[in-house]
């Protein structure tokens, strides 16, 4: 069974297009800052695809600094959006 953290990670890697391995990307890997692919338009691209995989919608106020700090508060974000839950 595919977790949201597994998904997360793939999509990080594939529209990133990373050269790191799933295994490479842990619950706390830090994101913002740390990978240079992970610019504007990379922030784009990855909410487009979360919004696409996980049918949910990523409101423009929603977008902060600490939803990027690392593969898990990326991970958990989804999550709360898949139960309704404001974040």
């Amino acid at each position: 069974m595919t977790t949201t953290l597994d998904t997360v990670r793939d999509i990080l890697i594939e529209t990133l297009e990373l050269s790191h391995s799933p295994a490479d990307l842990d619950r706390d890997t830090e994101l913002f800052g740390v990978l240079p692919e992970l610019d504007s338009l990379g922030v784009v691209a990855v909410v487009t695809e979360l919004e696409e995989r996980f049918g949910i919608s990523i409101e423009d106020e929603e977008f902060r600094a600490e939803l990027f700090e690392s593969v898990g508060a990326l991970a958990d974000f989804v999550d709360m959006k898949r139960a309704g839950v404001s974040p």
